[in-house]
């Protein structure tokens, strides 16, 4: 590691707030519906940020639907209380999985090595299927925003070699 990238991630913050996100259709309609439900990669992604010293300022299931994801987008964007946001989900190649869509436009800037290393790194687990993935993460007014795939092994990949180490360096840089 360079000596710069050592004095900046020495500057970032070492506790965010993050908001999660778990956008799934089947899930959000039996929440509706008054039913238990089960989040196996939403109580994933919290379990992982407490145990890094991260807190969780809010926690949403929503469905895959463009105004349902793009509210939350504007939401979560002039919160005072959120650095980073993950939205768990509607990242693959079905016609319903329009994450990256709903996202996109409200991002200043695009972070493409963060889809390139996790499908990288994806396919050492689980071979040519990585290139279906099309996580992304970017950044707009000061805060970090990451896309990635509802499994829970996509997630444990995605917190453990990306995401936890490198969150409080975006938004270290997000904010200048």
């Amino acid at each position: 590691m360079s000596e710069s990238t050592k004095e900046h991630k020495a500057e970032a913050p070492k506790k965010l707030r993050f908001a999660v996100f778990t956008v799934s259709t089947s899930r959000y309609q039996q929440q509706k519906k008054g039913e238990t439900v089960k989040d196996v990669s939403g109580d994933l992604i919290e379990s992982l940020l407490k145990d890094a010293g991260h807190t969780v300022s809010f926690r949403k299931l929503i469905s895959d639907d463009r105004v349902m994801i793009e509210k939350s987008m504007r939401d979560v964007l002039a919160s005072a209380d959120v650095d980073a946001v993950a939205f768990c989900g509607g990242t693959g190649i079905a016609t319903s999985d329009i994450t990256i869509e709903a996202v996109s436009p409200f991002l200043e800037k695009v972070l493409p090595g963060f889809g390139e290393i996790f499908r990288r790194l994806s396919y050492d687990e689980i071979g040519s299927a990585a290139l279906m993935s099309r996580a992304v993460a970017g950044v707009a007014k000061g805060k970090a925003f990451f896309c990635l795939p509802g499994s829970s092994d996509a997630v444990r990949l995605c917190f453990e070699k990306l995401i936890l180490p490198e969150a409080g360096h975006v938004v270290k840089h997000a904010r200048e």
